[in-house]
């Protein structure tokens, strides 16, 4: 399977998310270990890179005024961007510096360069000099369609920076045949991105042609690249519109307390309700968007519709300006995710396999139902006092059968299923695959892919990448979980006999351990 390396677990914005950097040679932009930030001693990244264009004869960089430019371009990207440059390859700020400016035009987005970096193998006919210089004039360069060897390619974007952006490009290569090698990706202060990718798939040194392969998978894609997210006609076709029913609250009922956490678009508080401890979602009004309304009441209209053991329960929802809230029960256990990492609890098998058949059986009910929660992780698995869990958080969950395919990209990039990523038609596997990743978790108390950034993890899942298998597991829970993680989605079982093994396997643990303890006991009353 393929390995990526990086650094952070933090789920911010302005991470490189770069795998290592041997594939694409000393053409493409590295860390600054070697050649990159290290040979100035004390001196800046900034001066570096204006000294190296100085000592090449760049004229851009003798022009006056240049030098405050280029503080400008590095004081607008985050300290991973200065890390990642090369200064041996200098010029490439100035290709990043023209892509952002071109990125300030609406007409242009995304704007983007194309280049050939090199042949990954060895070609004794290549002109050794132009494929180590990374030299892009395709004239210059023979045109090699028969031979074995793997032509790379550097593609940097920038477009104004959104959620999911790094599954939309990488959507965008994928549809024209490339395969990510490499992704770094940089958001600026004032809302804009840079993306490099380092991508083989194409099979000529020439840039033209995949500059205008480019330009047509973006016009094929229009719509997405206008601000909203791009839908499946599965998803354009759900009842958003839900009128006021008996679960519409009276808020006069409601008394708010302290606020639990915190999110992007609302905020979640304790409350009570009709003398009940309830958990109160509020809905930003400063954020209300017509996406984040449909995802909103998508919720409502989900959770109305569902009762189970597993699954936090429904109490009612306030859909009538001013406010915008969900009320549910209150889950004084926490998340699984805190529970794990936070309060770091090293679970017993008795009690991790009791978790997961939690778990699994408010899914097979959910999927019974026709329902794909589309964003299953530890942090959406909440518990009760008595540590029962259950599935909460229906925000981009939808009912599968509505006509049509679902492609559009939604999840936590740690957890998704490939397919997710790569915006391909899928099903309810894709919460399977998000499961097995849970399951992981919480074998080894974990946060999956811990060495590497979210957008890293992203990149390497789709080219095969798995957590590492734990030592000392149960066999049968390894492979399990490795079924449920298959790269081909028929290929993983379904929830349903998920739940048949975890049930055997927790009956035979239990029975085993009680007659340990009977042994135990019997030993205990000899003496």
């Amino acid at each position: 399977m393929a390995a990526v390396e990086g650094g952070g677990v933090e789920e911010g914005v302005g991470e490189s998310s770069s795998p290592p950097r041997d594939a694409a040679g000393p053409a493409a932009p590295t860390a600054s270990g070697g050649s990159g930030g290290g040979a100035g001693g004390g001196q800046s990244i900034c001066s570096q890179v204006f000294d190296r264009l100085l000592a090449e004869g760049n004229e851009e960089a003798a022009a006056p005024g240049f030098l405050s430019q280029l503080e400008h371009h590095f004081s607008r990207l985050p300290t991973s961007y200065q890390l990642d440059v090369n200064v041996d390859k200098a010029a490439d700020v100035l290709v990043h510096q023209k892509v952002l400016a071109e990125a300030k035009d609406p007409e242009r987005r995304p704007a983007f360069r194309v280049r050939f970096v090199k042949i990954d193998e060895a070609d004794p006919t290549c002109d050794s000099d132009a494929s180590e210089d990374g030299i892009d004039d395709g004239d210059d360069l023979s045109v090699r369609q028969d031979t074995p060897y793997t032509h790379i390619h550097e593609i940097v974007f920038s477009t104004v920076d959104k959620p999911k952006l790094l599954s939309q490009l990488s959507a965008l290569l994928s549809d024209i045949g490339l395969n990510i090698r490499e992704a770094h990706v940089f958001s600026t202060v004032d809302g804009y991105s840079l993306d490099v990718f380092v991508v083989d798939g194409w099979a000529i040194e020439d840039t033209d042609g995949l500059h205008k392969a480019l330009e047509a998978s973006i016009l094929r894609n229009e719509g997405s690249w206008s601000g909203s997210s791009h839908s499946s006609a599965a998803e354009r076709t759900l009842p958003f519109q839900v009128k006021g029913g008996e679960w519409e609250i009276d808020k006069r009922l409601l008394k708010m307390g302290e606020m639990i956490a915190s999110g992007s678009c609302g905020d979640l508080f304790h409350g009570t309700y009709l003398g009940e401890n309830v958990a109160v979602k509020v809905l930003r009004s400063e954020h209300l968007n017509k996406n984040i309304w449909n995802e909103f009441m998508q919720e409502v209209y989900i959770l109305r519709e569902v009762q189970h053991t597993n699954v936090v329960r429904f109490i009612g929802a306030c859909t009538k300006p001013p406010q915008f809230f969900i009320i549910t029960e209150y889950m004084s256990g926490g998340s699984l995710y805190d529970f794990v990492h936070k309060q770091h609890n090293v679970l017993e098998l008795p009690t991790l396999l009791k978790f997961a058949v939690d778990v699994c059986r408010g899914m097979c009910y959910l999927h019974q139902r026709g329902i794909i929660h589309r964003d299953l992780k530890s942090a959406n698995l909440l518990m009760d006092k008595d540590h029962v869990v259950k599935v909460a958080d229906f925000g981009v969950a939808r009912f599968q059968d509505q006509g049509g395919n679902m492609t559009a990209e939604t999840g936590t990039y740690r957890w998704m299923a490939p397919e997710v990523i790569n915006h391909q038609p899928y099903d309810n596997k894709a919460d399977v695959f998000s499961f097995a990743i849970v399951l992981w978790e919480l074998i080894t108390s974990k946060i999956p892919y811990n060495t590497m950034t979210p957008l890293q993890a992203a990149v390497g899942v789709r080219q095969g990448l798995r957590p590492g298998l734990p030592e000392n597991a149960h066999p049968k829970l390894l492979d399990l979980m490795q079924r449920c993680w298959e790269t081909i989605p028929s290929n993983r079982p379904a929830f349903p006999d998920i739940l048949s093994e975890l049930e055997d396997l927790l009956a035979h643990v239990q029975g085993t351990s009680g007659e340990a303890n009977q042994r135990q006991d019997d030993s205990g009353a000899k003496d």
